[in-house]
C-alpha cells in the first residue's frame, strides 16, 4: 500500500469528510460596507463568509441594508436588524464583524442608538477609522460630474434596495479624512465594556502581493498619501481598538467578491478561520 498511485490517494476516503464543527458563545452578525458591488454577484456582500460559517455549525447572519447612505441612516438599519434578529431567534448578544464602512456604522450605533447590551464584541475589517484619501479624491472631482455620477448610482441603488433612499454623494463625504477625524471620531464615544478588535489589509504598492490592475490607480493614489493599503483603506486608518494584524488581501478579496488567485482564496479562508478562532479563544 506504500506505492499507491496519485489517483488512489485522491480517492482515499476521509474518516470525517464533513466540515469541522465550531462553536462560539454568541451568534455572528456580519455588517457590510459602502456600495452595492457585492450584491450584483452575491445575495449580500458578506454572503460567502456567512455561509462558510454556517457550514461549520455557527449561527451567522449577513443581511443587506441601504448600500449608499449616511452613517447615521445605515446605523439605524443595523440597530433595527439587531432588534429583529434578537426577538426572532431569542438571541441575547451578537459578535459583530463589520467590513469597511460597516465598522463606522456600528461605532455610531453603539455610541448613539443604545444597542450596547446586545453586542458581545465588535471586530472591524479594513474600516476607515481615520477616513480614506480615496473619498477625498472622489470629492475633489468637478461638482457637476460627481453629482451626475451620484445621481446614476443612487438611481441604480434605489432600484435594487427599495426600503431606504440612497445618497452616494453624501455618504462619500462621510468617508473623507476630514469628516471622520474632525467630526465623526470626536462625537462617537467608544464603549468601555465591549471588546473592540480590528484588522487592516495591504496589497499592491509597498507589498509583495499582487493586485487586480483595475485597482492599481487608486492603490497608488492612497499609498502616496497614507502608505500601504488594500486599494480602498490604508493600514493606518484601519487600526482601531486591539489591532489583530494586517492581512494580505484586497478590499474585495476579503469578502470573496473579487475574482482572485488560488492563493488569495486560500488566504481568504485562512483569515476568516483565524478570526473565528480568536473569538473562540476569548470566550466570545
Amino acid at each position: 500500500m506504500k506505492d499507491r498511485s496519485g489517483l488512489l490517494k485522491r480517492l482515499e476516503l476521509k474518516e470525517y469528510p464533513q466540515p469541522e464543527v465550531w462553536s462560539l458563545r454568541h451568534p455572528i452578525l456580519l455588517c457590510h460596507g459602502f456600495g452595492a458591488i457585492g450584491s450584483l454577484v452575491k445575495p449580500s456582500p458578506l454572503h460567502d463568509p456567512c455561509m462558510w460559517m454556517r457550514e461549520h455549525g455557527l449561527w451567522a447572519f449577513a443581511p443587506n441594508i441601504v448600500p449608499y447612505a449616511p452613517i447615521e441612516v445605515r446605523a439605524r438599519s443595523w440597530a433595527r436588524i439587531i432588534t429583529e434578529l434578537s426577538q426572532r431567534h431569542s438571541i441575547a448578544k451578537f459578535n459583530v464583524i463589520a467590513h469597511s464602512m460597516g465598522g463606522l456604522d456600528m461605532r455610531y450605533a453603539l455610541a448613539h442608538l443604545g444597542i450596547e447590551e446586545k453586542i458581545a464584541s465588535l471586530t472591524t475589517i479594513a474600516t476607515p477609522h481615520k477616513g480614506t484619501y480615496l473619498a477625498d479624491f472622489v470629492r475633489s472631482t468637478p461638482e457637476v460630474l460627481s453629482e451626475r455620477i451620484g445621481d446614476i448610482v443612487d438611481w441604480f441603488a434605489d432600484n435594487v434596495y427599495i426600503k431606504e433612499r440612497n445618497d452616494a454623494f453624501g455618504s462619500v463625504e462621510q468617508l473623507t479624512r476630514t469628516y471622520v477625524q474632525e467630526h465623526f471620531n470626536p462625537s462617537t464615544s467608544e464603549p468601555t465594556n465591549i471588546p473592540l478588535f480590528s484588522y487592516s489589509a495591504a496589497v499592491g504598492k509597498g507589498t509583495n502581493d499582487p493586485l487586480n490592475p483595475v485597482f492599481l490607480f487608486q492603490n497608488n493614489l492612497i499609498h502616496e498619501k497614507e502608505g500601504p493599503n488594500d486599494s480602498f483603506v490604508s493600514v493606518e486608518s484601519a487600526k482601531w481598538g486591539e489591532h489583530l494584524g494586517t492581512i494580505r488581501l484586497s478590499h474585495l478579496n476579503q469578502i470573496n467578491v473579487q475574482v482572485g488567485t488560488k492563493e488569495a482564496k486560500k488566504r481568504y479562508l485562512e483569515f476568516w478561520t483565524g478570526l473565528v478562532q480568536q473569538l473562540k479563544s476569548r470566550g466570545l
